[in-house]
């Protein structure tokens, strides 16, 4: 046997010193953003442990010679959702579980009403002995159809307690969509609140396998209508609070799932057709959840930390994170449903971990950076200074930000911290990649670690992730303790485990956090999973030094110019929405034609104060037409992607504005803010044609 290979067997048994072994993906590789030393995180698997082929599989240097299935010690027994309810139950039943804000008839917010793990544990028996009593069965699929909220999670952990499957849909979603996942995903029940009860009273004519309807949010004695005509006449429609009743008169023991039961399906957004639905199982969920518990400092969160669930629970990123609270024994918050009352909120609750999305930290680095330019001189000088300092310290490979982090946090940081109430450890982003100096930001002006994960739905979130002392930048991490990845070739693309300096790919996952595959789609699940159980994620990435992966390209969404270059539109519009005068881009490229064109929507905070200072119209539908804000959005564009090294066939060649920002209101955008390409080049079908027919030589 090759000597590296027993040097690497030996590594994975524990046997010699990790620093003899692969661990990085080889010699050539040049460091990451940052000046700090990047630590080894991942080994490489030796090639005859794994399969034939040049691929090399990497695994957590914490966990290389297996697969984590649970959480370490002493939530090493946890294997379904259910027995991770019942070990926080059985530790901390009187610690605060799920808190709601009630909000009176003039729209006024109270204090957060809480109730205990114990006071949940009984709400949820109540609920799932109802449902049984209704006339569900263990294996039933259950629809969850609202914003976020207290009776949602009881419901689902109802769901956990009888063995019944959970289908949450987005509350934004329309009639069509509702209609196609109840009749799809064969529900017999589903969970809804009063906001949504009007759409789902559209869709049960055509759903006859919906028995019950349950609605939360219904006040006693509170009117409910019936049941439209033509639905299954023994469909009924009931208050949450009437299935509750029902559970205490008919009392059932708990019917646990194993971890091979199905207990989700998680439809995906669908941003190209009709969605479809993962199949995950309580095993695959507490694999994921427990897979990256490593990247935390898991002692510094104390029974009780809080958490602010704004994030929608339809989005597996969500749904994770709510699993990993509560194995923490913490206490879950829910905004009140208005995006724009959500700093209140924040404010409130005091979070002591923070989950967001690229979108909203991009916000708040604006406002903040906004304001210290306004601010006089000597904020502006003193803000610099600290930010200078702890920047230096973070990149040099100080996490803390160096010895004089305390200083500049109590004179400079703290008002900025406590945008997000002030006691934040911890924030988590994810579902899009997040810029290199945002990142930094938030480490410096929050005083607290920032972890960046990327991953799927159909590997139950998590593939890769950072961890709280990570100081390198420009990339997503390494795999999670539940999962090993690989890159395999794209020839088409170009892309090759031999290229220098970084070996390239198409991300592959494998591991027992892998969806069963889709609901009643075979033809989707065989091109998605292949036959020796890898999950092909689309995306295209490398490995940089320290073992690390980096999102460099998208293998699905690509189109080919007429000169043969493939273009990965969703690379370039992250990459434009950094300009300061845009609020949202769709890149669009005709196959016939060797350039790019481009939507943008301005965003008003920044448009309209440019627009003011130089005397043009404030109003975005004029401003949009104005050719002077047009030009200047164009070069902010361009700027952009010269700044991130896009290539000269990468940058768009001419820009249309349009005032309205994409939404899933005009089914331009996905409840989780991706573009529906497909339906933004039929809307601005018009206005690409007239950009290309200015284009001289795009042809």
């Amino acid at each position: 046997m090759d000597d590296q290979i027993q040097r690497r067997i030996a590594a994975l048994a524990g046997q010699v010193d990790s620093a003899t072994v692969s661990t990085s993906v080889g010699p050539e590789l040049q460091q990451t953003s940052s000046q700090a030393e990047a630590i080894p995180q991942s080994v490489v698997l030796p090639e005859k442990l794994s399969e034939p082929g040049p691929w090399r599989v990497h695994r957590s240097a914490n966990c290389a010679d297996h697969l984590t299935t649970s959480f370490a010690a002493p939530g090493n027994h946890v294997k379904t959702l259910y027995d991770n309810f019942e070990y926080i139950l059985n530790a901390h039943s009187e610690i605060p579980c799920l808190g709601q804000r009630p909000v009176d008839g003039h729209g006024k917010a109270g204090p957060y009403h809480w109730m205990s793990y114990a006071e949940a544990a009984e709400a949820r028996t109540a609920i799932g002995c109802g449902l049984l009593h209704l006339g569900l069965q263990p294996g039933a699929t259950v629809g969850l159809y609202s914003i976020n909220c207290r009776d949602w999670v009881l419901v689902d952990c109802a769901l956990h307690a009888y063995s019944m499957v959970s289908v949450p849909l987005y509350d934004t979603l329309g009639p069509e969509a509702v209609r196609y996942i109840l009749s799809h995903a064969e529900l017999q029940a589903i969970a809804c609140s009063l906001a949504v009860l009007p759409t789902l009273l559209q869709c049960l004519p055509d759903c006859p396998n919906v028995k019950v309807v349950v609605v939360y949010g219904a006040k006693k004695g509170q009117y409910l209508p019936g049941v439209p005509h033509g639905t299954r006449s023994s469909c009924r429609i009931l208050r949450l609070d009437d299935v509750i009743s029902l559970g205490k008169e008919h009392p059932r023991a708990h019917i646990p799932p194993s971890p091979k039961d199905l207990a989700l399906i998680c439809f995906t957004s669908g941003t190209t057709g009709v969605p479809k639905g993962a199949m995950l199982t309580h095993g695959s969920l507490i694999a994921n959840a427990g897979g990256d518990m490593d990247r935390l400092n898991v002692d510094a969160f104390k029974p009780g930390c809080r958490y602010l669930s704004y994030l929608p629970l339809a989005h597996i990123y969500e749904r994770i994170l709510i699993i990993k609270v509560m194995h923490l024994a913490g206490s879950i918050a829910f905004y009140r449903g208005d995006v724009l009352l959500l700093l209140e909120d924040i404010e409130t609750v005091k979070p002591h971990i923070f989950a967001s999305v690229p979108r909203l930290y991009n916000r708040i680095y604006d406002r903040v950076m906004g304001t210290i330019r306004d601010s006089n001189p000597i904020s502006r000088a003193l803000f610099n200074a600290g930010y200078a300092s702890k920047r230096a310290a973070i990149l040099a490979g100080d996490p803390t930000g160096g010895r004089m982090a305390p200083f500049w946090d109590r004179l400079v940081f703290s008002k900025v911290k406590a945008r997000l109430g002030g006691e934040v450890m911890l924030l988590v982003s994810g579902a899009s990649p997040i810029s290199e100096e945002v990142m930094l930001f938030l480490r410096i002006c929050f005083s607290a670690p920032v972890i960046e994960g990327y991953g799927m739905t159909e590997n139950a979130c998590t593939m890769t992730i950072t961890g709280e002392q990570t100081t390198t930048l420009g990339h997503v991490g390494w795999p999670s303790q539940a999962v090993e990845v690989k890159l395999e070739d794209i020839p088409d693309m170009g892309y090759t485990h031999a290229d220098k300096p970084y070996p390239r790919g198409e991300i592959c996952v494998r591991g027992p956090t892998v969806f069963k595959g889709y609901w009643k789609d075979e033809k989707n699940t065989r091109e998605t999973i292949d036959r020796d159980g890898w999950l092909h994620t689309g995306d295209v990435g490398c490995w940089v030094e320290g073992g690390c992966l980096k999102i460099i390209d998208r293998k699905k969404n690509l189109f080919k110019l007429a000169q043969g270059e493939y273009v990965a539109p969703e690379k370039i519009e992250n990459v434009y929405t950094r300009s300061s005068l845009v609020a949202q881009v769709f890149v669009y490229g005709d196959s016939l034609r060797s350039q790019l064109v481009a939507v943008a929507v301005p965003d008003p905070e920044t448009a309209g104060p440019w627009a003011q200072s130089r005397d043009l119209p404030t109003d975005m539908v004029a401003l949009c037409k104005d050719s002077q804000f047009q030009d200047a959005v164009l070069k902010g564009l361009i700027e952009e992607g010269r700044a991130a090294k896009l290539q000269g066939f990468e940058q768009v060649a001419s820009v249309h504005l349009h005032p309205e920002l994409f939404s899933t209101e005009n089914d331009l955008m996905t409840p989780t803010f991706k573009i529906k390409r497909p339906q933004a080049k039929k809307t601005f079908q018009d206005a690409l044609n007239a950009m290309y027919a200015r284009l001289p030589n795009s042809t």
